[in-house]
């Protein structure tokens, strides 16, 4: 079955940085999207950013603009975020996802990584 594996989160300070991973695995489609969103306790999911494997084509959630960067593999089967400037409010845990673009929406697809935690102080 489809397998998403993250790693690269944990603690920072304050205008530091992080690199996530995320490792797509037995999915063959050629094209399809691949994303990032974050969950904290008592919010809403918010979306962070998507990627379309077809021709890397980039959305960003206003909140991480210029401060984020999502990014594939020449394989185009991991993605990476590439987090500067982290602030406090960036503390979350940062899920992967990857899928048909019809299903992905706010940086979720169909399917989903087990979700990493990055703390910012």
């Amino acid at each position: 079955h489809v397998q998403l594996v993250e790693s690269g989160g944990g603690s920072v300070q304050a205008g530091g940085s992080l690199r996530l991973s995320c490792t797509l695995s037995r999915y063959a489609t050629s094209n399809y999207c691949m994303g990032w969103f974050r969950q904290t306790p008592g919010k809403e999911r918010e979306g962070v950013a998507t990627i379309y494997t077809g021709d890397d084509n980039i959305t960003y959630a206003d909140s991480v603009k210029g401060r984020f960067t999502i990014s594939l593999d020449n394989a185009k089967t991991t993605e990476y975020l590439q987090m500067e400037s982290l602030e406090p409010e960036d503390t979350a845990v940062y899920y992967c996802a990857a899928g048909p673009c019809d299903y992905c929406g706010g940086g979720d697809c169909f399917y989903r990584g087990q979700g990493t935690q990055v703390t910012v102080s």
